[in-house]
C-alpha cells in the first residue's frame, strides 16, 4: 500500500505538477487532520523531526504558481498550493474578525481560539483549547500543546530548512506573555510561565536561580525551558573594558520559581471568554 509518506518522498523525483498538486492536497488535508505532523514525541519525552513532513510543504512552494485570492474587499496574492483555511462551527473552533489567517496544511484542534490579528503558518500544529491572542503568530511547523495561551504580541518561530532542525515546540498548559519570541528550535516544557517580553533563541543561556544551572543549546540537543520554570527578563554585566567603564549589560533570560499554586492563580484563562 502506498502511504501519504511514499507519495511525499516521491515528489523529489517527478516535475508533473498536475500529480504533484493532487498529492500536496492530500498531505495537506491529512495535516489539518493532525494525522501527521512536522514533529512528535517519542515515548522518552523527546521530539523527533518529521523531515518528509518538510518536505511535503516545500514540495508545496516549488510547484505553487502565484495566483490570486479574493476575501470579500480584499485580495491576496499567493502560491495556488497554499491558500488561507476554511473553517465551519462544526470544526469547533473560533475565529474573531479582524484579520486573522490559517494557511492550509496546519492543524487547529477543538477549542482553539484566535483574536484577531494573528496567523498560524502551514505545518503548524495547535492543540486543543489553546488561546491564540491578537497580534501573534504561530511559525510554520511550531508545534503548541493543549490549553496553551499565546499572550498579545508573541512570536513562535517557524523553520522549514535545514529540514532536519527541530521546530520551536510549546508543550501543554504553557503561559507565553506578551511580546515575547520563541525562536531556533526552542524547546518550552509543559506548565512553563515566559514572562512578557523575554526572549528565547538558540544562542541565548537561560540562568536558572533556582536550581543554580545554565541551560543552553548543545550540537545534540536544543534548547530547553525545564518544566514548570517561571521565565522573566533579567540582565547580566559585560566583559572587558569598554563594557565594565560603561557598565554595560546584556539581557538574558532568568529562571525565578517553578510554578505552584500562586502562578495557577495569576495565569488562569478566564473561561467566559470561550
Amino acid at each position: 500500500m502506498i502511504t501519504i509518506e511514499d507519495r511525499v518522498r516521491a515528489l523529489k523525483t517527478t516535475n508533473d505538477r498536475l500529480e504533484a498538486v493532487k498529492t500536496v492536497n492530500l498531505f495537506f488535508a491529512e495535516l489539518e487532520k493532525g494525522s501527521c505532523r512536522a514533529a512528535e514525541r517519542d515515548a522518552d519525552g523527546n521530539w523527533v523531526v518529521q523531515p518528509w513532513v518538510k518536505e511535503g510543504i516545500l514540495a508545496a512552494f516549488r510547484f505553487g504558481v502565484l495566483a490570486e485570492f479574493a476575501s470579500g474587499a480584499l485580495s491576496f496574492i499567493d502560491k495556488d498550493t497554499i491558500p488561507a483555511r476554511r473553517f465551519k462551527i462544526t470544526d469547533g473552533i473560533r475565529v474573531v474578525p479582524g484579520g486573522t489567517s490559517i494557511r492550509r496544511g496546519a492543524f487547529l484542534a477543538k477549542g482553539v481560539v484566535l483574536m484577531p490579528p494573528a496567523f498560524v503558518n502551514v505545518g503548524a500544529y495547535v492543540d486543543a483549547d489553546t488561546m491564540i491572542d491578537s497580534h501573534a503568530l504561530v511559525g510554520s511547523c511550531a508545534q503548541i500543546g493543549k490549553r496553551v495561551h499565546l499572550s498579545a504580541g508573541a512570536q513562535i518561530g517557524g523553520v522549514l530548512e535545514p529540514i532536519g532542525n527541530v521546530p520551536v515546540i510549546v508543550e501543554d498548559d504553557v503561559v507565553v506573555g506578551g511580546n515575547c519570541g520563541i525562536y531556533e528550535g526552542t524547546i518550552v516544557r509543559s506548565r512553563a510561565v515566559i514572562g512578557a517580553g523575554v526572549v528565547l533563541t538558540g544562542s541565548t543561556p537561560i540562568y536558572d536561580v533556582v536550581r543554580g544551572q545554565v541551560y543552553r543549546r548543545t550540537p545534540e540537543r536544543p534548547l530547553e525551558i525545564p518544566f514548570g520554570a517561571v521565565v522573566v527578563p533579567g540582565s547580566r554585566p559585560m566583559k572587558g573594558a569598554f563594557a565594565e567603564q560603561h557598565q554595560l549589560s546584556m539581557s538574558t533570560p532568568i529562571i525565578i520559581k517553578y510554578r505552584d499554586e500562586k502562578t495557577d492563580s495569576a495565569t488562569a484563562l478566564e473561561e467566559a471568554l470561550r
